[in-house]
């Protein structure tokens, strides 16, 4: 099992696949990082050499922020808008939708589950 950014990639599928289990790291990257080190699509993660998945670590550690360091400036990009006391922080504070969705009905998810109201029978 190769281990790529503090992540074990798992070894039977394709590079391509397995780089996308890494936080950050999406179809996209996980592409440009296969042409960057000259890997070619049909290659399955057991059939790497250790030489092959150094240079793919070196590749991610070189030019991507993932996983640990990726989630730490999402935290602080957020407590930063919270600190603000901007629209979008309050709406972080307050655990409601931020991107400007309703909030009559849905918004279960940021929500929580529904709680009853007293006395509100037909």
């Amino acid at each position: 099992m190769a281990r790529i950014a503090g992540v074990n990639i798992p070894t039977n599928k394709r590079v391509i696949v397995a780089l996308q289990y890494i936080h950050g790291i999406g179809p996209a990257k996980a592409r440009e990082i296969m042409d960057k080190v000259s890997i070619p699509d049909a290659r399955r993660v057991n059939e790497l050499s250790d030489s092959e998945v150094l240079q793919i670590r070196e590749a991610i550690d070189r030019d991507y922020l993932v996983e640990g360091d990726l989630r730490r400036e999402v935290a602080m990009n957020i407590k930063r808008l919270m600190d603000l006391g901007c629209y979008r922080g309050l709406r972080h504070r307050r655990g409601l939708p931020v991107r400007g969705q309703r909030t009559h009905t849905n918004a279960r998810t940021r929500k929580g589950p529904a709680r009853p109201i007293a006395g509100k029978k037909k």
